[in-house]
């Protein structure tokens, strides 16, 4: 029998073979009792290895379409999958805010030659070997498969308690901690354990999306309050304000750090107006110049402050593990919101992720990245200040993993633009859409993690050349 299947280049070959035999069992093009070609003779005919044609075959064997007899071959059975049926037009509707702009799901798959999206750490020099050998091991040897602590593994949050405590001067023990998926689910847990429907949020205008969105959606009433060269402006603050969500380390799109003044007041008013702060502190490793700045976490004599971190931005954002470390008041109210969330997160991740911190992986991983980032960083400011001074004012920063540019007075919108660069295939973050209250300034958040420094003439060439 000749199938005639016709591979491409579209996903596996496997799901391929089956996709096109499927088609062809459910439209009887292959009756019942049609018999199909061996796994081998199939496989030479293809021009693929015969495990593909296997995979292929007990796929369609698992939902009833064919079947193996030793001396006969594998033939068609004559079951049928049932069609899908249309679904019923549901009286159900979802709230009113789910239906709102701002919680429109951004396109996360840009196809761009040259890829300046920020919050996309650097994959050339992650250390793929090494986390798929540790991945492998606790697949291999892992015998405690049931549920666990919902807050997360005793051995990440002592390896993690220990690595903030000498990295970044965070003053933690591992049972304030609650290991989460990614620092979208902090945010979550805080809003969970803190506030009440209508309670008043204070967050940077512009500021981080996601984390206006997930507070809106916990029934708050969330502000923006506007930032300036010291970062936010504690003045500005509603007296009713119940949380704080903040980034001091790097301010969330423009760059700049929240002043040691802005600091001190910050901490003063929360316990004046006996308010909590959320401490995004979500890229700070990674500072070029000066000393490291210290959190607010650690200058808390008060216990106000709730400290956010992810591995997304320092590691891989598919890794999707993040961290929540709150004053000992709340630890077992932000366990149990946890629990409630999703039970915990992935045990052989953790795990793994244990070992490359206590072996030293993470802290050589960052120190490389840093000299990398720095090196990215210094060539695109560098260029931008030469080659596009007409247009765009860098705004200054010393870490992180983006920087903002402003376009200067008579330029057209950063959404205008940034669509011309993207048919150049330059892929930009506008700061505009990061407002608040009110769309954010006009300029752009370059961020380089993802293009590789050889490459950063050429991408920012083609961006000059439509801009």
């Amino acid at each position: 029998m000749d199938l005639h299947l016709h591979l491409g280049g579209g996903g596996g070959l496997a799901e391929q073979i089956y996709a096109q035999l499927h088609e062809r069992i459910r439209t009887d093009a292959l009756p019942a009792g049609t018999v199909l070609p061996s796994s081998r003779d199939l496989a030479e005919r293809l021009s693929v290895s015969r495990a593909t044609v296997v995979a292929a075959y007990e796929r369609l064997a698992a939902h009833g379409l064919i079947r193996s007899r030793a001396g006969i071959g594998t033939f068609v059975t004559g079951e049928r999958v049932p069609a899908t049926p249309a679904p019923p037009a549901s009286p159900l509707r979802p709230r009113a805010l789910w239906s709102a702009e701002q919680f429109a799901v951004p396109d996360l798959t840009v196809d761009a030659e040259f890829d300046f999206a920020p919050g996309i750490p650097g994959r050339s020099q992650f250390p793929f070997a090494r986390w798929r050998a540790l991945i492998n091991d606790q697949l291999r040897t892992r015998t405690d498969v049931n549920y666990a602590d919902p807050a997360g593994s005793a051995r990440l949050r002592d390896a993690l308690a220990r690595h903030l405590v000498v990295s970044r001067g965070v003053r933690i023990a591992p049972e304030q901690l609650v290991i989460t998926t990614g620092a979208q689910q902090a945010f979550d847990i805080a809003a969970r354990i803190l506030l009440e429907p209508g309670d008043t949020v204070a967050i940077e205008d512009p500021g981080y999306l996601p984390a206006y969105r997930g507070f809106l959606a916990h029934g708050a009433r969330v502000v923006g309050v506007p930032v300036d060269s010291e970062g936010l402006v504690v003045d500005r603050l509603p007296a009713e304000t119940r949380l704080v969500y903040v980034t001091p380390s790097h301010q969330f799109p423009l760059g700049m750090p929240l002043s040691e003044a802005r600091r001190t007041a910050l901490l003063a008013w929360a316990a004046e107006h006996d308010a909590a702060i959320v401490e995004d502190d979500y890229d700070s490793e990674f500072r070029f110049t000066g000393r490291p700045l210290t959190p607010l976490q650690a200058t808390d004599a008060e216990g106000r402050v709730l400290y956010v971190g992810s591995f997304s931005k320092t590691l891989l954002p598919a890794l999707r593990v993040g961290f929540l470390g709150v004053p000992g008041t709340l630890g077992e109210a932000a366990r149990r919101a946890k629990f409630v969330a999703d039970y915990g997160t992935a045990g052989h991740v953790q795990a793994a992720l244990a070992a490359f911190i206590e072996e030293g992986d993470l802290a050589h991983y960052i120190r490389r990245m840093r000299r990398s980032y720095e090196r990215l960083h210094d060539l695109l400011t560098g260029t931008l200040r030469e080659d596009f001074a007409d247009v765009l004012e860098p705004i200054e920063s010393s870490g992180g993993t983006h920087m903002a540019a402003l376009l200067t007075s008579g330029q057209p919108s950063d959404t205008v633009l940034a669509a011309r660069a993207l048919t150049a295939g330059v892929n930009l973050g506008t700061i505009s859409r990061w407002g608040i209250d009110r769309p954010g300034p006009n300029g752009f958040v370059f961020g380089y993690g993802a293009v590789p420094a050889d490459r950063i003439p050429e991408a920012l060439a083609a961006l000059r050349r439509v801009i």
